[in-house]
């Protein structure tokens, strides 16, 4: 099967190594969570200019891999429409801030396909190699890349178990606002972050409710909303649970 970014490259992953420590796939189940961008329902509070992220939110996503077509790429265009990423004419340079990847079981050739991004880890390795603070941590649980301090050292790439982050080899003269590039500095999934902040769910999230609804964004600390339900209504998985980095994304049936 092929990967679905694009990079023409079959991006299958032998689940022994990408989900070590899953326990059967079937994961500890977050603690409460999640106020839901539910789809088709109302959109979430917006934070006011000059507001702090707040701790009393942690936002996450809970990707349904029953839901998840294979061929269907609609999250991957959606992200890349709506952060400016286009090709460069090289595809091993191009940004990838979400990808469709093949998971595959060697003992079984049991296959599911899955989208993977930043996690947006608690404790998230990128935070802890960067050398300039560039990567850091939002109070309510969001993984960004200040650009202004990126020093392109790239020892965030190296250190993300979910090679989740991109380096910008090219300028960019067409990049949106919402979302600056800069060449020689690193970046990754943010979760949409201006989206959220206005009150609105993250570009691939929208993109998926027309396409089956395999993802359900929301904050993870809200018992009453959707995902929270949802969570401890069913096992879910954490990619690479056996580091124990507490991943804001989770995936259900990956079994």
């Amino acid at each position: 099967m092929s990967n679905c970014c694009g990079k023409g490259k079959d991006a299958a992953v032998e689940r022994r190594g990408f989900l070590k420590g899953a326990a059967g796939f079937a994961a500890t189940l977050l603690a409460p969570g999640v106020t839901l961008y539910a789809f088709g329902a109302g959109e979430a509070s917006a934070r006011s200019a000059g507001e702090p992220a707040s701790p009393k939110v942690r936002w996450g996503m809970l990707i349904d891999l029953n839901k998840c077509t294979p061929g269907c790429n609609a999250c991957v265009t959606a992200c890349n429409e709506a952060n400016g990423l286009k090709s460069t004419g090289r595809p091993e340079i191009d940004a990838q801030w979400i990808r469709k990847v093949t998971l595959k079981d060697p003992k079984t050739d049991f296959i599911r396909s899955a989208p993977v991004m930043c996690q947006h880890c608690e404790k998230p390795p990128c935070v802890d190699v960067c050398p300039t603070g560039a990567s850091f941590k939002r109070a309510d649980g969001i993984v960004l890349v200040d650009k202004h301090i990126c020093i392109g050292c790239r020892y965030c790439m190296m250190a993300c178990p979910y090679k989740a982050r991109s380096f910008v080899h090219e300028e960019h003269d067409d990049q949106k606002t919402s979302a600056p590039r800069g060449k020689g500095t690193v970046e990754g999934c943010n979760l949409c972050v201006d989206r959220i902040d206005a009150g609105r769910q993250p570009a691939c999230v929208e993109a998926c409710a027309r396409e089956g609804g395999a993802m359900i964004f929301g904050d993870l600390n809200d018992p009453d909303s959707e995902i929270a339900r949802t969570l401890r209504r069913q096992p879910t998985a954490a990619l690479r649970a056996d580091l124990a980095l507490n991943p804001g994304v989770r995936y259900a049936n990956l079994k």
